[in-house]
């Protein structure tokens, strides 16, 4: 064996580390987002309040999940003459008071929490519904920005959403920093779906809370919600020490690799230096 082949032999071992986090980002894979639909194509070229919807949705949370307009609206995404057809099940736009059941029919926890809530029991009446925080077109994530003074008091005093927010800030925290940990695992090489799932999970059980409008539930429901996480962050830590244990053996063996392929090259360095020596005799 020459010595090129031996180099490669030794080498393949680490081009096999190193590809595995590219491996694992093609299993996680990432949506890139759903193909443009004649819904698009039509309102997209329009101008003013016709062709905004298309802008917005570009930036909204249901875009980055895949949701596109004929999941809310109906019709038919693929036809351009039936786009718009009732036969085709298009809904159009809701009025105001029905937002709420045309949300709940994707988000239905969500709507009955918030049915339930003193926000819910005013609406049509001024009452705050889906799209006043979270946006028609450009739909925004959940999150503790959308409990902010600016937009809390168009309606009411900061005092009761502050409260409600300071009670949520420490779990909402503690997902994103599972969220983070979790996508470390993945550029490792780590398959991640089952921990993202039930971090998902949880994160729809928390942003429940929010909907509720009220502080003893949501530290009722906190606590629940945090238990489930701590599983999580246990799993993290026993992959983070396998990963570990993984990375020293992994050293070990690289270095064996390359003694053994150094000391073969000297033993055949050595039988060659006594071939020629055997045949100057």
């Amino acid at each position: 064996m020459t010595t090129c082949c031996k180099s490669w032999i030794l080498t393949l071992p680490l081009l096999f580390l190193l590809a595995l986090p590219a491996l694992a980002a093609e299993d996680e894979g990432g949506a890139a987002g759903p193909a443009k639909t004649v819904c698009q194509q039509c309102h997209g070229g329009m101008q003013g309040r016709l062709g905004a919807p298309v802008g917005d949705w570009e930036h909204s949370v249901h875009r980055e999940n895949g949701i596109s307009c004929h999941d809310c609206h109906g019709g038919d995404p693929t036809d351009f003459a039936m786009a718009m057809s009732p036969d085709r099940g298009f809904l159009g736009a809701p009025e105001e008071a029905e937002i709420p059941a045309f949300c709940g029919r994707c988000h239905i926890g969500v709507r009955d929490d918030y049915l339930d809530s003193k926000h819910g029991r005013a609406l049509g009446e001024g009452g705050p519904q889906c799209v006043t925080c979270h946006g028609n077109h450009a739909v925004q994530r959940a999150s503790l920005a959308l409990i902010n003074d600016k937009d809390c008091t168009r309606c009411h005093s900061f005092g009761r959403a502050a409260r409600i927010r300071a009670a949520l800030a420490s779990t909402d925290n503690k997902i994103d920093d599972l969220e983070k940990a979790i996508d470390a695992l993945r550029r490792v090489g780590i398959a991640v779906k089952p921990l993202r799932g039930k971090v998902f999970s949880a994160r729809n059980n928390f942003h429940r809370l929010f909907h509720t409008v009220d502080v003893d539930r949501v530290h009722e429901g906190t606590a629940s919600v945090q238990a489930e996480l701590d599983k999580v962050a246990g799993r993290i830590a026993e992959i983070r020490s396998e990963l570990s244990t993984r990375k020293l053996w992994g050293g070990i063996t690289v270095v064996l690799l390359l003694v053994a392929g150094v000391l073969s090259l000297l033993l055949r360095k050595t039988y060659q230096d006594e071939e020629r020596e055997e045949a100057d005799r």
